[in-house]
C-alpha cells in the first residue's frame, strides 16, 4: 500500500505490534479528551492565504539553539523504541540525521546515549527525567555531554505518571529482552511486573516528586548544555522558566499522557509565546500530523515543532525507511502549505496568515469553524 500521509502508519503499527506495545504508544491519560483535543484543535485554525507571490523558491531551513537544521520539524523523545522495531533508536537517529534535523533521545530509551552517538553524525538532544538519586542524574548528563548531545530537554510534567488505563489493563511492562539501556549499569534498567502499570510503579519508585525550579538552576551547575524546559502550558511557567535560566521552552502536555483536560498544545502555544517575549525560543509538541499543522504552529509563534507518536508508528511499520518517509512527507506538506500561503521563508510566516476560532468575537455572524 502506498503511504500518502503520516497517519496511515498508525493502522499498520496496530496490526504489527503486540497489543501491550501498541497501546503503550497510542494511549493517553484517563478519558483521553486531551489526546483527541491535541488533534482537533488544529482544525479550529484556518488559513488566510496570500496570493500572487513568487513562490518558486522556498527556504525551510532554520536554526535551533544555534544549530542549523533543514526544517523546523524535529523528533520528540519517545521511550522504548525497540518495542516498535529491533533497530529502535538507532533507526530513528539515522533517519533524523539523513533528513538534516534533530532527534531527541528519551531517558527511557532502549539504546544508550553512547549507542545512539555511534550511529554517526547528527544533532541530538537528550530528554532527562530527574531521578531521586541525583548522582544518577549527574552521571547521565555527563554521559550525554561526552556522547556529543547538544542540549538537555528537561521533562517537568511528570512528578508522577499519568493514569493510562490501557497500561493498567495490560499490566504494561518492558519486554524481558529489552532494558532501559541508559540505566543498565545502575540496576535501574529493568521494570518489575506490577498490579497495574509497571511503568507507573517504576516512576513512583525512582522519579523525584520534589522536583522544583531550584533543580532547573542546579542542573545548570552540572552542565554547560542549554536546557529546554519541556512541559510548559501557561504564561506563568514560561516566565519562571526564563527566570530559572532555560534556553528554550517546549509547550507540551506529554502527548496527552499526564493530566487529562489539559489544553491542547496548539491552544496553549500563543499564551506561552507572548509571555516569552522573544527572550527564548518556544517549541511545540503534541498532535502535529500534517504540514499545515507545522505552519499553524509557526504562525502562532513557535520556532519549531517535535513529532512523537508518528515516529514510533512509522518505525514499527517500516523501520528506518518509515521514519525517513514521515519526515519527507511532513517536509513536502509543509513546503506546499508555505507556497500556497505565499510564504518563501519561515520569517515570512506571520500571525496574519491564520485565523483561529478564538480570534472571532462570539456574537458576530462569522463562519462557524
Amino acid at each position: 500500500m502506498e503511504i500518502t500521509n503520516i497517519m496511515e502508519y498508525e493502522a499498520i503499527a496496530k496490526q504489527k505490534l503486540p497489543k501491550m506495545a501498541f497501546d503503550y504508544y497510542a494511549s493517553g491519560a484517563e478519558d483521553q479528551w486531551t489526546l483527541a483535543e491535541n488533534r482537533n484543535a488544529f482544525s479550529r485554525i484556518l488559513f488566510r492565504p496570500r496570493i500572487l507571490i513568487d513562490v518558486s523558491k522556498i527556504d525551510m531551513a532554520t536554526t535551533v539553539l544555534g544549530f542549523k537544521i533543514s526544517m523546523p520539524i524535529m523528533i520528540a523523545p519517545t521511550a522504548m523504541q525497540k518495542m516498535a522495531h529491533p533497530e529502535g533508536e538507532y533507526a530513528t537517529a539515522r533517519a533524523a540525521s539523513a533528513a538534516g534535523t534533530i532527534m531527541t533521545l528519551s531517558s527511557w530509551a532502549t539504546s544508550s546515549v553512547e549507542e545512539v552517538a555511534s550511529t554517526g553524525p547528527g544533532i541530538r538532544f537528550f530528554q532527562l527525567y530527574v531521578y531521586k538519586d541525583r548522582n544518577v542524574v549527574a552521571q547521565l548528563v555527563r554521559r550525554a555531554e561526552r556522547a556529543g548531545f547538544k542540549a538537555i530537554a528537561l521533562t517537568v510534567d511528570t512528578p508522577r505518571l499519568g493514569r493510562r488505563e490501557a497500561d493498567i489493563k495490560n499490566r504494561f511492562t518492558l519486554p524481558p529482552f529489552l532494558t532501559l539501556k541508559n540505566f543498565e549499569g545502575l540496576d535501574l534498567g529493568k521494570m518489575d511486573k506490577a498490579d497495574d502499570s509497571g511503568l507507573a510503579s517504576y516512576v513512583a519508585g525512582q522519579i523525584d516528586r520534589t522536583l522544583s525550579w531550584k533543580d532547573v538552576e542546579w542542573l545548570q551547575t552540572i552542565t554547560k548544555l542549554p536546557i529546554l524546559v519541556k512541559g510548559v502550558l501557561t504564561a506563568e511557567d514560561a516566565r519562571l522558566s526564563i527566570q530559572s535560566g532555560a534556553a528554550g521552552i517546549i509547550v507540551s502536555n506529554h502527548g496527552a499522557r499526564q493530566l487529562d483536560y489539559s489544553p491542547s498544545t496548539i491552544m496553549a502555544l500563543e499564551e506561552v509565546v507572548k509571555a516569552a517575549q522573544g527572550r527564548v525560543p518556544v517549541f511545540l509538541d503534541g498532535g502535529v500530523r500534517r504540514g499545515t499543522d507545522v505552519f499553524k504552529a509557526l504562525a502562532l509563534g513557535a520556532s519549531g515543532i517535535f513529532i512523537g507518536r508518528p515516529v514510533v508508528f512509522a518505525l514499527a511499520s517500516e523501520g528506518e525507511a518509515g521514519v525517513r518517509k514521515i519526515l519527507q512527507i511532513l517536509r513536502e506538506e509543509f513546503e506546499l502549505a508555505m507556497a500556497l500561503s505565499g510564504c518563501r521563508s519561515l520569517k515570512e510566516i506571520t500571525r496574519a496568515h491564520i485565523v483561529a476560532d478564538w480570534d472571532l468575537p462570539r456574537n458576530r455572524l462569522a463562519p462557524r469553524l
